[in-house]
């Protein structure tokens, strides 16, 4: 999956397969992980959060079904 970086000091990159309803998160302290079943209007609203870091946290991390890529 092609991953797109991004403004942050916690997230170096976000993808996102709105078919599978995935999403991958790709941290600077190198972990990647797969969120499984995050729709497209999470995904969205996650990509226009003035913070990515605390927008992840209150409503991504621990909400969706996680898998480590690395």
């Amino acid at each position: 999956m092609d991953r797109i970086r991004v403004s942050s000091t916690n997230v170096l990159s976000v993808g996102y397969d709105e078919g599978a309803q995935i999403l991958e998160v790709e941290f600077k302290n190198g972990g990647v992980y797969s969120y499984k079943g995050v729709p497209k209007s999470m995904h969205q609203k996650f990509m226009a959060a003035p913070s990515k870091g605390r927008f992840f946290d209150a409503s991504i991390r621990d909400k969706y079904p996680t898998t480590k890529l690395r």
